[in-house]
This record gives structure tokens, sequence and C-alpha cells, in this order.
């Protein structure tokens, strides 16, 4: 179709365009009159003529024929837009994005828009090309967007739909409800984990030392975890009636059930378990488990005092983590999360650069002042400390130089770590 319409005129010496050879006069008719179309296409075999809103285009049909499931490379779906009288193919398409299509054939699938086209116009002549989903994908690629992602789900349907209650909030209002649930749990857990601390909480006359509440491991220790001896069933049941402990006993259960009901409906127990924010699950309950269980063994007087003591101290750290299940329900973080990510490389570097000028100025002001005995820099390692906090302007004031030497060494780490910390920061957040 299109054949009557009347033709643009090009200038006389157009520049040539990617291998294809485009020009303003009809070419001399490769079919002789009265042939079938199809019959000339396959007698010339060579070279085929394209017309696109007027501006002709010249290339060979084994170039075409590179890609035969698009329009262009299949004889049969290009053969409603050819035009009998002017032995062309005629498409009333956007000029300009042709010299890509075209491209795209001759150089065995490489996609790129030109400069003067819309990403939506050339997206959609991607589309009317038939290029396929590799080439759009390759397009999108290339332009900046970010591939969406696949999102595996469970062949049973009952367990799809347990998967994408609790794995996809936004998949449904009762999924959005259990996050709602989740990230209360979450805070709730936070919240108790700081408040047990305080010294309102802790009757520190009754206990020796200080270690963990039983079953939390943030407050302190009873004074049976000290010795091999059992305590009284008053005291057990005392452990077990505590405020903290019931409270974090509730969100141990939530969180095991929430963990172990994903767990059995995930596609892919594999995936499942290498996945960082399910890791960050368990190390989250894990704590919980342990702490009850040194603690029985203690009541029970198997267990060691100082290995007691230490578990339930590292314990107590461990549990903090628990902050980062609330990245599972913001988008905020998952995004910090994948910038770091991202830039591990330039945040290598960067670190690279601080060890170095800690190297530097901590040995330059060690020696600049190791003349001056009041002077608080008693070693190079000691003046790391130092060299950090001046370097990232924090500048705490427990250690400084003395003499004009030191104080000369010290201004110049200041500029320097400002320089240093100043200059990968574009290419970060870049």
């Amino acid at each position: 179709g299109g054949g009557g319409d009347p033709l643009l005129e090009e200038p006389q010496h157009p520049p040539a365009l990617l291998g294809g050879d485009r020009y303003d006069q009809p070419p001399a008719p490769a079919v002789p009159a009265g042939q079938p179309a199809g019959a000339g296409e396959h007698e010339c075999c060579e070279r085929v003529v394209i017309n696109i809103s007027g501006l002709r285009f010249e290339t060979q049909l084994k170039t075409l024929a590179q890609f035969p499931e698009t329009l262009l490379g299949d004889p049969r779906k290009r053969m409603r837009y050819f035009d009998p009288l002017r032995n062309e193919y005629f498409f009333d398409r956007n000029r300009p994005s042709f010299d890509a299509i075209l491209y795209y054939y001759q150089s065995g699938g490489r996609i790129r828009r030109p400069v003067n086209v819309p990403i939506d116009i050339f997206s959609e002549e991607i589309r009317f090309y038939q290029l396929g989903e590799e080439a759009m994908e390759k397009f999108r690629e290339d332009e900046g967007f970010i591939r969406e992602e696949q999102r595996p789900l469970p062949e049973k349907e009952f367990q799809r739909q347990v998967w994408l209650l609790f794995e996809y909030p936004e998949s449904s209002g009762p999924a959005r409800g259990i996050a709602i649930v989740s990230v209360l749990v979450i805070l709730i857990s936070i919240v108790i984990f700081c408040l047990e601390t305080l010294p309102e909480f802790r009757d520190d006359h009754d206990y020796e030392g200080t270690g963990g509440t039983f079953g939390t491991g943030s407050g302190p220790l009873p004074p049976d975890v000290f010795t091999n001896s059992s305590s009284s069933p008053a005291s057990m049941v005392s452990s077990f009636t505590d405020p903290f402990f019931v409270v974090e006993t509730l969100c141990i259960i939530w969180f095991s059930f929430e963990l172990l009901v994903r767990f059995f409906a995930c596609p892919s127990k594999a995936t499942f378990s290498k996945n960082i924010m399910n890791i960050i699950d368990i190390v989250a309950i894990i704590p919980y488990f342990i702490t009850l269980g040194t603690e029985l063994a203690e009541r029970q007087g198997n267990g060691q005092q100082a290995m007691s003591l230490a578990i339930l101290r590292v314990i107590r750290l461990v549990r903090v983590f628990r902050i980062f299940k609330l990245s599972r329900h913001s988008k905020g973080l998952q995004i910090l999360g994948q910038t770091l990510k991202a830039s591990m490389r330039e945040l290598g570097l960067l670190i690279f650069f601080l060890f170095i000028g800690v190297i530097l100025f901590s040995s330059a002001v060690y020696f600049a002042e190791a003349d001056d005995p009041s002077s608080g820099f008693s070693s190079i390692p000691d003046a790391f400390w130092w060299a950090v906090v001046t370097m990232t302007t924090v500048g705490y004031g427990d250690m400084h130089p003395i003499t004009i030497g030191g104080k000369i060494v010290g201004s110049l780490c200041a500029i320097a770590g400002v320089l240093t910390i100043a200059l990968p920061v574009p290419v970060i957040v870049s």
C-alpha cells in the first residue's frame, strides 16, 4: 500500500547511510512488467529498495535474512508493504529511526537509538519492525532502564498464595496487613532491646556482674549463672514471668512463624537460603534460643561460668542486627543497599586512600611530637586514632599535637582528609 502517494524529493547528494544506499530518484524496475513480485524478488535475490516516507534505502536481501523472525527479514511479513508499480517496499514510518533499524541488520544485532529520536518513538519502531524482546531489552539497558525483576512463583496454587501473602506486601490487602504486623513486631523488639538496659528496669543490687536477662541477653544475669548450683523453682518461675522475657518470646514466636512459613512456601529452597534478607531473619531469632539453652544449662549445673558470660555478651550485640529486618519493608533501605553494592569499588578506593593518609600522618605527627615528653603520641599505632578522627573531620580532642611541627602536620592532615573524602563522593552518588 502507499504506492500512489507522491514521493518527497531528497537532496541530490545525500550522505551515505550506515552501509545502505539512499537516493532521491526511483530505481530502475528490477521486475519485468507483468511478472509476479515474488518471482522478481527471487531472481534479483541481491538488492532490495525500502522507502521510508519518501526516503529510499537500498540493501541486500541476505542482510535482512539474518533475522528471519522480524518484519523485514520474513518475506511473507514484508510482502504486504510491497509496491509493484515502483518495485519497492513502502513504510509510512519515522525516517530518522530507520537508520538504526537498518544498522541493526547490518551489524548483526546491535541496536543504537539516534540522538535526535525520542525514546518512546524509537521503542515503538522496534515493536513495529518486530525486532524481538532481546533487541528491546538491549535498547532499554543502553538507555539506563532498570530491568524488571523476575518473580519466580511456586507451582502449587496454595503455596503460591502463601508466598505472595508473606513475600510481596503489594500483592493484596491481607499481604499489606501482614507486613504492617511484621514491622510493628520488629519495632517492639527493638524498643524492648533498648529499654531493658535502663537502670530503672534492672535490679543490680540482686545480681553479681553484668550479663543478660533470662531469654533476652541484655539485662543483668541472675546469680546462679555464675555458679554451678541449680536454682530454686521460684527463681526459675520469676525469670519466666519477667515482662521483657515475655515480650521477647512473643516477638520470637512471630519471627519464627514467619520464617518457617516463607521457607516452606518459597519456590526454591536453595535460593531462599542464599538470600541475605533471609539470613538476617535467621540471625534475628538464633540469639534467643542460644541464650535460652545457655541459661537452662547453667540452671542445671552443666555450664561453665566464663563461657556463658562470653556467649551472652556476643549475643547481646547480635540482637542489634534485628534492625535490618526493616529493610524488607522499606524501598528506601533497599535502594541504599543496592547503591552501596554497586559502589563497592569506589568505597574500597576511598578506604584505601584513607588508609594511606592515616599511615602517613600518624607517622609524621609521631616524629614531630617525639621531642616533647608531655605529648600524647607514644607510638605510631597510638597515633592512628588521631589521624582517623582528624581526616574524617570528627576531632574528638582527646589527642592533639602540642609542638609547632605537630600542628602543621595536623593542619595538613585535616585538609587532606577533606579532599580525600569529598572527591570520591560525586562518583559514588552518580
